[in-house]
């Protein structure tokens, strides 16, 4: 299939390779052209434009915020043909899935959003988790390129911006467990105990899901970078909860608290670390840094 694919930035080199490798013919756009090298040199055809990557049978974008989604959407919807489909990675908020499904529609092109879960190597090994929702005849032709990419592709209606509202109430979750765990930690440590020694009791027994186990380590290690998940865009996506919530009446104390910690590690300089970087603030509060 001819594809195309929007966004070079730690997750989308990660999966782009994936739809290289699996025999696809991909045309690869970033903003900064010298992160396409690495595709070029598997096979991928390095697009000038948004517009140019948009001329294709499926395009995907895997982009930071809105604002980038908005800022190649024009040239996005004047490359893709009608009929073409455009599949979206990214962590957007449920208002500007809405506006993408519409000005889709309006050109007679299809739309499915697919935010996934999983870090960059999570992601380069095409183990992704996959929410995924829109038409059943869009669909039809996304699910075979996300089963690509993804472990787990977990259909949620024809609504594509549900996918977007359960990627970002699973977001507030991961942030939620972060919190706790560098919390946990923190009062741990005060009182002598080892962190390591807390992890693994705590994921060996009553807390052995993934995220306790992968994000308690990095906590342990205290390591911050490269980040997999930076505190910047968990900040990002704490807003747009908030937002979602606020459009649907319904009250998230917790999301307040996590955006004013958030806020704490932007505003100090250290948005670019790892979400699990809040930990940090864990620490320094309870005057053990």
């Amino acid at each position: 299939m001819k594809i195309g694919f929007i966004g070079l930035g730690n997750m989308g080199a990660a999966i782009a390779p994936n739809l290289v490798k699996a025999g696809h013919e991909v045309a690869v756009w970033n903003r900064s052209p010298e992160k396409a090298d690495s595709l070029v040199a598997i096979g991928a055809r390095r697009a000038a434009t948004p517009y140019e990557a948009g001329q294709a049978e499926a395009v995907f974008t895997m982009l930071a915020d809105d604002a980038a989604v908005e800022s190649v959407l024009e040239s996005l919807l004047s490359g893709l043909p009608a009929g073409g489909l455009h599949i979206s990675l990214s962590t957007i908020s449920v208002a500007l899935a809405d506006r993408l499904s519409e000005a889709h529609a309006a050109r007679g092109q299809h739309f499915v959003s697919a935010p996934v879960f999983g870090r960059p190597p999570v992601a380069a090994e095409g183990k992704l988790f996959i929410a995924a929702a829109g038409s059943e005849a869009a669909l039809a032709r996304a699910l075979p390129l996300l089963e690509i990419i993804g472990q787990t592709v977990r259909v949620f209606g024809d609504t594509p911006s549900a996918a977007n509202l359960v990627k970002l109430t699973g977001n507030f979750l991961i942030v939620n467990v972060t919190e706790a765990l560098g919390e946990a930690m923190a009062l741990v440590a005060k009182g002598g105990v080892d962190k390591a020694d807390l992890l693994e009791f705590l994921t060996s027994t009553l807390f052995s899901a993934p995220i306790y186990r992968n994000y308690g380590a990095l906590i342990v290690a205290e390591r911050f970078e490269p980040a997999g998940f930076a505190a910047g865009l968990a900040a990002k996506d704490m807003r747009l909860a908030a937002e979602a919530a606020q459009a649907l009446e319904v009250p998230m104390p917790l999301n307040a608290l996590l955006r004013e910690r958030l806020s704490r590690l932007v505003e100090g300089g250290e948005g670019h670390l790892d979400l699990t970087a809040l930990s940090l603030l864990a620490m320094r509060d309870a005057h053990l840094k």
